[in-house]
């Protein structure tokens, strides 16, 4: 599982740091599953794409799918883990919070697989 933390606005700038940070995370291509949000789909990020055509192929998947995406999944669980009994009193906290959830995950393959495993996204098993 690879992840990014950000507190800015999610956006083409974003999205071009975290497509280098998984890109040099890798010596072959990586396929990305993404949703149809703008970020996904802008100027900057075909720009990026076309200048490192062998790092990074994106495949989108179709509009208003929810529930094909497993990243709602996460999403979901994410939610779950977050101590109840203390939320975050700033933005800072929040950050470490999640970094400290995707940390555990990245520790705990058999729960990652498992987002991969209903009926709506086995497609990416396949």
């Amino acid at each position: 599982m690879h992840f990014m933390v950000f507190t800015e606005t999610f956006d083409a700038d974003v999205m071009c740091r975290f497509l280098d940070r998984l890109a040099g995370h890798f010596t072959h291509k990586v396929h990305l599953v993404l949703d149809g949000h703008s970020a996904h789909r802008s100027r900057k990020v075909r720009a990026w794409l076309t200048d490192h055509p062998d790092r990074i192929e994106l495949h989108f998947l179709p509009s208003y799918s929810p529930d094909l995406n497993p990243d709602e999944l996460v999403n979901a669980d994410l939610e779950r883990s977050l101590p109840m009994h203390s939320r975050a009193r700033n933005q800072a906290q929040l950050a470490a919070e999640t970094r400290r959830f995707f940390h555990r995950r990245q520790r705990q393959p058999h729960i990652v697989r498992g987002y991969f495993g209903g009926p709506h996204v086995r497609y990416i098993l396949e």
